[in-house]
């Protein structure tokens, strides 16, 4: 090893902050000796942000180990503590906190060490980007540096190093063909191996799931088959053998849909086991999703080339990094480390990606190498596509309309359909959205900065070709000066509404704030969009006429658009092409929006359409306003599901471990879109082969006193002891969770059980749980997006304790379909059903144990049949639960700190999946 590192260290927890220093010695400081030494002299650390959190205060520099990492092993996973960066590195984990502090010189001297090895896997381009980074004042660009020898030749850059994708010749027509029973169970055999313990259920579900593979009979009347499979079953295995076996013999492609990224990493996985040679999964497996996810390589040369500054211009540095050893780009749940971006914070992440629907296709000189097209083209010529529900509906809703419908579906996690059909087929008018259309149309205005560009510069080429084309264009342009602009918020808080749909956002925001009964809670307001004022009447109307004016200038321009595709002039090479086709289904997506907006503002007003519910909303974060506008959804969203997508299908398989959320199956065929469908659809069942009655118990807290803030995060703190952490505690309100967690992170620190929690650490949601996952005496609070989709098997994870009954917050939206399916019936079925996610999350495998802690006295008996037949439930006080969990951790075995290893997760975000769906 090189010579001793000359900076202190610093590590902070809840329990305390501890300094080490360049001659070895250890000593535990208090909060303003360690911000006084932070603010002097380079410090090594473990995560800024959350350092900075420990030590309270705002915004900390340092020699971040985490950014070096990055720099060393990009597109490496790490957990993001010291024992995982011991793993990491193959050093010997601290044994304490204590210790933690002078491993933190140990693992940067051993990371720097690897930069001078001539086996150091990912040299290609670190010299070149530490000489770039060096210019920027990066910390750790010196110390790197001068350990990187000048390469003899110069370095390929990342534009020149990506390879470019081909176009490849539509793939025919799959052939149809019937698997037989005995096929599909010898896949299931190759799959799940030799050694494999034989499992009936999952026999039984694999031939279940291959006929909706069978040619359909008629048109309309898809393959349709509902499955629950209980956890233990072995589901994926059981529909992968099926669809990789239709998809290899009829020459046809398969998309598996998920509605958690956490599930799709786990099925990408689960995919080696059927194409083990990397290069060969790499053709036939894709995950697909929507351009918003994946790296824009223009945003990220505009970045290194001056567009970013200060810190944003050090994340745009290790964002090339990884891209260059990426597998596939994509950013949100790839192979990038999701801490990566928050050790920046609000430095810019989000400007790397295509969010805004700034692409010019083909007009970007890095078009052809693009991780967004690359993987479009690589899903057509798949024999799996792993996506997302928002995703796969959206494109199953625009291939319908082409005549190339999404032929052979796998909804898993199915119990979410509903939610994803819900946001899916949703319209929304508000500023935000408003404004990001005028942005797109007309380009940038004033002061604005980067590179987005408006129709005019894109099109620039066809506007001097095509005369009629040119003046469609600027009357587009012309007719979107009557969107919102920037300032629009401002304006309407100050009552000074510019244009006809500032009025009518002005009205909308009087309006809320009139009838709202807690316009002083701080978060956001909404009312039913009926016996509106007239104000607000005569408002829609001139917002409408905007809006229509908007409508035939765009649908102009594809008219003509579309004929210089079909004319075929000399210019118009492939590029062009491309550039123009993507012009054509921008403009589509567009018209059809502003369709939605004039549809919507044509009901103000008038009589109430049962299909839909609207409503007016200010949207709000601790008081402050960031949106402002009207809402639709459909009542009933299984409905353009069932259309759109379940129709033009040929087979479709909905599966879930929980997809009756413990009611019968009407409620999963009404919540699926199955109802709907002019047929009969098959049922399957397979229960868990899980022993649930010896292995989880339910106990209901008696005592605890509704509203009582400090006995709730008592009763979390004593629970948690009592488990010796490996508690995963859910919240329905965010303030009650960041109170709970003030009131008791200290003390559990000091007894060695860390706690970290959502919308507290400044780490994302897939991080916290790997870090959770990583230590079994960690604890982690969160919201729904813990409840759904985590999947933590093994000793990390032993008691779930929720703090209330999770009952469906009352919106408008809510308010209606409660009316519309039963009234209290509708809230229980909505019950159950997170009843049985969050139970879900316990119970992982055979051999797992644990508790599920309930902190309401007034749970109704009548929702307690979402927990699995057999499981024990008691009421008792909380000193009894508390005594029932010390009991049940007291006879567990103990294991060792270090559930997983690094090939088991790729920092993965567990959020549901927010694609916008843009292709």
């Amino acid at each position: 090893m090189s010579t001793p590192l000359p900076w202190p260290a610093i590590h902070a927890t809840h329990g305390g902050i501890w300094i080490a220093t360049p001659d070895g010695a250890v000593r535990s400081v208090g909060r303003g000796e360690a911000i006084a030494l932070a603010a002097e002299t380079p410090a090594v650390l473990l995560n800024a942000p959350v350092t900075a959190t420990r030590l309270g205060y705002g915004e900390l520099s340092g020699l971040d180990l985490l950014e070096l990492f990055a720099f060393v092993h990009p597109a490496r996973f790490v957990v993001p503590t010291p024992a995982g960066m011991a793993r990491a590195l193959g050093l010997e984990p601290p044994a304490d906190d204590a210790a933690a502090a002078p491993f933190l010189l140990r693992a940067a001297a051993a990371l720097l060490d690897r930069l001078g090895d001539a086996g150091w896997a990912e040299r290609e381009g670190g010299w070149t980007a530490a000489q770039a980074m060096f210019r920027l004042r990066w910390p750790w660009a010196a110390a790197v540096a001068e350990r990187i020898d000048r390469p003899e030749r110069a370095e390929r850059w990342l534009f020149s190093k990506l390879p470019e994708w081909e176009e490849a010749a539509p793939r025919p027509q799959p052939r149809p063909l019937v698997l037989a029973d005995a096929e599909t169970d010898d896949a299931l055999a190759r799959l799940v191996g030799s050694g494999a313990e034989p499992r009936e259920g999952q026999r039984l579900y694999a031939e279940a799931a291959a006929r909706v593979f069978d040619p359909r009979r008629a048109e309309g009347r898809p393959n349709m088959l509902l499955a629950e499979a209980g956890t233990g079953i072995g589901k994926t295995l059981g529909y992968l053998a099926p669809a990789s076996l239709w998809a290899a013999e009829a020459g046809g492609t398969v998309w598996v849909s998920t509605y958690t990224k956490a599930l799709q990493r786990q099925l990408d996985r689960e995919t080696a086991r059927i194409f083990p040679h990397p290069a060969d999964r790499a053709r036939r497996v894709v995950v697909r999703k929507g351009r918003e996810n994946y790296l824009c390589l223009l945003n990220l040369e505009d970045a290194l080339q001056g567009g970013f500054q200060g810190r944003a211009a050090i994340l745009a540095q290790l964002v090339a990094r990884w891209a260059a050893y990426s597998r596939d780009g994509d950013m949100v749940g790839g192979d990038l480390p999701g801490w990566l971006v928050t050790l920046f914070r609000r430095a810019g992440s989000t400007a790397l990606t295509d969010r805004r629907g700034e692409c010019v296709y083909a007009g970007c000189p890095h078009y052809r190498k693009c991780f967004i097209e690359r993987s479009a083209r690589a899903a057509e010529g798949a024999d799996l596509v792993i996506a997302n529900h928002a995703l796969v509906m959206i494109l199953a809703t625009r291939r319908r309309e082409e005549g190339l419908p999404l032929a052979r579906m796998v909804f898993d996690e199915g119990h979410h359909l509903f939610d994803a059909a819900d946001s899916t087929f949703a319209t929304a008018l508000t500023g935000q959205e408003t404004i990001e259309l005028r942005r797109w149309i007309v380009g940038p205005e004033g002061k604005s900065r980067g590179r987005r560009r408006g129709l005019s510069a894109r099109l620039s080429d066809v506007a001097s070709y095509d005369e009629e084309g040119a003046l469609a264009i600027d009357a587009a342009v012309e007719a979107a000066s009557a969107l919102p602009a920037d300032g629009w918020l401002g304006r309407l808080g100050e009552g000074l509404p510019l244009g006809p749909v500032e009025r009518l956002l002005a009205a909308v925001r009087d309006t809320v704030y009139a009838r709202a009964s807690a316009a002083d809670a701080g978060y956001g307001l909404e009312t039913e969009a009926a016996e509106l004022d007239p104000a607000l009447i005569d408002a829609a109307a001139p917002a409408a006429r905007a809006l229509e004016a908007l409508v035939r200038p765009l649908a102009r321009l594809r008219q003509r658009l579309e004929g210089l595709l079909e004319d075929g002039p000399d210019w118009l090479d492939g590029p062009a092409r491309a550039r123009i086709e993507g012009a054509v289904a921008g403009l589509s997506n567009r018209g059809q929006l502003l369709a939605a907006w004039v549809a919507l503002l044509a009901r103000i007003g008038g009589p109430v359409d049962p299909d839909y519910v609207d409503w007016l909303a200010v949207d709000r974060i601790e008081g402050r306003e960031f949106d402002i506008g009207l809402h639709r959804h459909w009542l009933d969203p299984t409905r353009p599901l069932a259309e759109t997508v379940l129709k033009p299908a040929h087979g479709v398989l909905v599966t879930s471990a929980t997809l009756r959320g413990g009611e019968d199956w009407a409620a999963a065929e009404a919540r699926t879109g199955a109802v709907h469908l002019d047929q009969a659809v098959p049922r399957f069942e397979a229960p868990s082969p899980f022993d649930y009655a010896s292995r989880a118990e339910v106990l209901i807290v008696t005592d605890l006193k509704r509203g009582d803030l400090a006995g709730l995060g008592l009763a979390y703190a004593r629970l948690i002891q009592a488990a010796g952490g490996g508690t995963l505690g859910l919240f329905t309100a965010i303030q009650r969770l960041k109170a709970v967690h003030a009131r008791i992170a200290d003390r559990l620190a000091r007894e060695g059980l860390p706690l970290y929690a959502q919308h507290v650490d400044p780490i994302d949601t897939g991080t916290l749980v790997d870090i959770f996952r990583d230590d079994r005496r960690a604890s982690l609070l969160g919201t729904d997006a813990l409840r759904d989709g985590v999947d933590v098997p093994g000793e990390s994870l032993r008691l779930v304790v929720m703090e209330g009954v999770p009952w469906p917050r009352p919106t408008v939206l809510h308010a209606a379909r409660r009316a519309a399916g039963g009234g209290s019936a509708h809230d229980d079925r909505v019950v159950r059903a997170r009843l049985a996610q969050a139970f879900g999350r316990l119970i992982r495998r055979a051999d797992d144990r644990g508790a599920f802690v309930l902190l309401s006295a007034a749970t109704p008996s009548r929702l307690l049949d979402a927990f699995p037949a057999g499981v024990p439930v008691r009421r008792l006080t909380l000193d009894e639960a508390v005594a029932h969990v010390a009991a049940l951790n007291a006879s567990a075995p103990a294991n060792p700190v270090g559930a997983f290893s690094p090939q088991q997760v790729s920092g993965i975000s567990m959020e549901p999946e927010g694609d916008v769906g843009t292709e």
